[in-house]
């Protein structure tokens, strides 16, 4: 293996990494992936990797994204804490999970593809969990491995500190050459050039502007890894955008991918889950989910849409009160046409998120219902703008919100959020539309009195 070298690659050049011809895997080519979300996420980030893995003819039973029950990391990872998970415990895990696909697949190894967090499970489990005979290749985009910050005295005991116990230990040196990497697994990273918000100089994102983390651009790499770097690329684009998956099926295969995109289905069938949400305490403008667990009793209603101007066509689709595991579905979609899914539970708002036309049928559009503070009450309107898989660079991306440009909450420079809230002083049922880089999102505007929120939900 490469003694932590990079290979630097624009969003074309990935397409052709480790090039070969790109045919379409047999079956056996197609080793089980298991993917593995990152801090406070969920399985649904992995909706179109999941995508362009089918359309470069990976057969769908072999892509397991799993969703784990509290995603969020502890303050102090040797003490408990509600509702948050350790290391070990995330490991432990993950580890169920691959040997739950390996008896479903009679696989002998498996692929693990993460994306942050969800790298430090995967490290610990090769190097700690007997994953090293279970795994053949490792994929870690945007994994912080020399920590978020790397600081003497602070906040060690978090699994987060490059120099604190954990990544300690992950990053010792296992041979003569310093590798940082559990053999026999291939391993790959993936980052940014310099747009990581948890890859950065300056400790701006966590709080600490103008304090030096100790951490560089290059943190995410691994000695003893082949490390892939994309320009532009921000945290979650190093495990979701199309380059990160040229990157991550050439690295697997050894071909790259017949193709980047996404082969839109005729017949479409829809299906996830429901869980409850809040908001992290460590990051209250994030709104991530503070858990993962069934929302048991929430109702969901679907209704077809006019992409002009948001409004319901017809009665709902499909509606059902899900029950103790939280599962909805299935749902035969219309291809090319637009939705809105109504989620209705107690202790939450009423939330209408709107979605662009599902290009292929996915078995983890996961949902939450949003909560409102008491505050919020007063406006006549709430509508948040959303993008799960990657988040808003006023430099980089074109997108507006509402007709404002940048939307609200946007900064003028980096890619730091994730979102962005209206919050209107008028009550008139209208349209309200978003557009990010070519696509449009169309919803209306519920009122926030009577507890009504409402999402406008990027795919891309």
């Amino acid at each position: 293996m490469p003694s932590r070298r990079s290979f630097f690659v624009g969003v074309a050049a990935s397409l052709a990494l480790l090039t070969g011809c790109a045919t379409q895997p047999t079956l056996e080519q197609a080793p089980p992936i298991v993917f593995v979300h990152g801090n406070g996420d969920t399985a649904a980030l992995w909706q179109t990797t999941i995508w362009r893995f089918e359309s470069n003819g990976w057969p769908r039973e072999r892509l397991h994204a799993i969703e784990l029950p509290y995603p969020l990391a502890r303050d102090d990872d040797s003490k408990e804490q509600a509702g948050r998970t350790s290391t070990a415990q995330a490991m432990a895990y993950l580890k169920a999970q691959v040997e739950k696909v390996r008896r479903e697949t009679g696989a002998s190894k498996v692929v693990l593809y993460a994306n942050s967090r969800g790298g430090y499970a995967v490290r610990n489990y090769i190097q700690n969990g007997g994953g090293d005979a279970t795994v053949s290749h490792a994929i870690l985009g945007g994994a912080p491995n020399h920590g978020v910050w790397a600081m003497k005295g602070f906040r060690e005991a978090n699994e987060f500190s490059g120099t604190g116990p954990f990544l300690t230990a992950l990053n010792a040196p296992k041979n003569a050459n310093g590798d940082e990497v559990t053999g026999p697994v291939q391993w790959l990273t993936i980052r940014s050039e310099r747009n990581d918000k948890f890859a950065q100089p300056d400790g701006l994102w966590i709080g600490a502007k103008g304090t030096a983390t100790n951490v560089t651009f290059a943190g995410p790499e691994l000695r003893g890894a082949s490390n892939v770097v994309i320009p532009a690329i921000d945290h979650r684009e190093t495990s979701f955008s199309p380059a990160a998956f040229a990157a991550a099926y050439a690295f697997i295969t050894g071909k790259a991918p017949a193709t980047g995109g996404i082969a839109p289905e005729s017949h479409i069938t829809l299906s996830g889950n429901i869980t409850g949400m809040g908001v992290d305490p460590l990051d209250p403008k994030t709104g991530n989910f503070v858990n993962n667990l069934a929302l048991a009793g929430a109702h969901l209603a679907i209704y077809e849409t006019d992409p002009a101007n948001g409004s319901r066509i017809g009665a709902a689709a499909y509606a059902k009160k899900v029950g103790t595991d939280g599962i909805w579905g299935p749902f035969a979609a219309r291809a090319g046409a637009a939705y809105e899914f109504e989620i209705t539970a107690p202790g939450y708002a009423i939330t209408h998120i709107y979605r662009s036309p599902f290009a292929r049928s996915s078995g983890v559009v996961n949902m939450h219902p949003e909560r409102m503070a008491d505050a919020d009450r007063e406006v006549k309107a709430i509508v948040v703008f959303s993008r799960p898989r990657g988040y808003f660079d006023a430099e980089r991306d074109k997108m507006s919100f509402d007709g404002q440009t940048p939307p609200p909450g946007v900064p003028p420079t980096g890619a730091g959020v994730a979102s962005s809230t209206l919050k209107l002083t008028q009550a008139a049922d209208r349209a309200v539309q978003a557009e990010f880089n070519g696509e449009r999102l169309t919803g209306r505007t519920w009122n926030a009195a009577d507890k009504h929120v409402v999402v406008l939900e990027l795919t891309y």
